[in-house]
């Protein structure tokens, strides 16, 4: 008999691997068949896990049309971290960062470094590709 914890287990592993999946595909998404498939599940199993997923709020549903077929495309709510955003950040090298604090003499908003930085458009701040 297996307990009820290793079962959760099992399905949170398997959520955890659908929603890997789903973040891989990117912008463009998944079909929800392809991500059971992908799985090794049922489609019914399949659209549990989407379901759960959804609830969540970790993936969003859209119905389409493929291969005159109703089905789901999967997308990720939450995306991959790219550290690119925050290379630059003064906070990164700054010499009293274990001395900054909120409430603290030392704070981020009264920081003007961490300010500037701030206003300054991402798109100028990241490296040209």
């Amino acid at each position: 008999m297996v307990s009820k914890t290793n079962s959760q287990s099992k399905r949170r592993e398997i959520e955890r691997q659908a929603l890997q999946i789903v973040l891989d595909a990117g912008e463009k998404g998944i079909l929800q068949s392809d991500l059971w498939r992908s799985l090794g599940t049922t489609s019914r199993e399949g659209s549990r896990i989407s379901l759960r997923l959804e609830r969540r709020k970790l993936i969003k549903r859209v119905k389409e049309l493929n291969e005159e077929r109703w089905t789901y495309r999967l997308y990720a709510i939450k995306r991959s971290v790219n550290l690119d955003s925050i290379i630059d950040c003064p906070c990164l090298i700054c010499e009293l960062s274990d001395k900054c604090d909120e409430a603290g003499a030392v704070s981020p908003i009264k920081c003007s470094n961490f300010t500037k930085w701030l206003l300054t458009p991402f798109r100028r701040r990241s490296p040209e590709t």
